[in-house]
């Protein structure tokens, strides 16, 4: 499996906790990914653990070494689309998980995940982790 990928959040807490299946994917990608609405859940996730600062610290060094993608006006267009498509549908999804799916089809990628309801994303290419 080769491709460019968006981590969902998910998946960089899965890739933090070890679990082998996600890292064997990701080295097997082309490319990857994060979202800056990702590293601000996973902030939020440290701020509420038991260890701030160690999991900040980890946090701080994984974005360092990765690529992190920020949002736009062409991003903020994207995301009333896919909300509106949404609401159309009866199907909302968190409104985090709807920026994600912007900045992934504004670049093209793949959204790694462990959420279905990316699914629910019209053009949105989805990879259940």
């Amino acid at each position: 499996m080769s491709g460019r990928y968006l981590l969902d959040t998910n998946i960089v807490i899965a890739l933090f906790a070890a679990e082998a299946t996600v890292a064997d994917r990701l080295r097997e990608a082309e490319e990857v990914f994060l979202a800056s609405v990702v590293l601000g859940e996973l902030y939020y996730g440290a701020c509420k653990s038991a260890r701030v600062a160690d999991n900040t610290a980890r946090i701080d060094e994984f974005a360092a070494n990765s690529v992190v993608l920020n949002c736009d006006t062409e991003t903020a267009r994207l995301y009333a689309q896919i909300k509106d498509g949404l609401r159309q549908k009866g199907h909302p999804i968190p409104e985090n998980d709807i920026w994600v799916a912007a900045i992934a089809l504004q670049s093209k990628l793949t959204v790694a995940t462990r959420d279905v309801h990316f699914c629910e994303v019209d053009e949105l290419d989805v990879q259940l982790w």
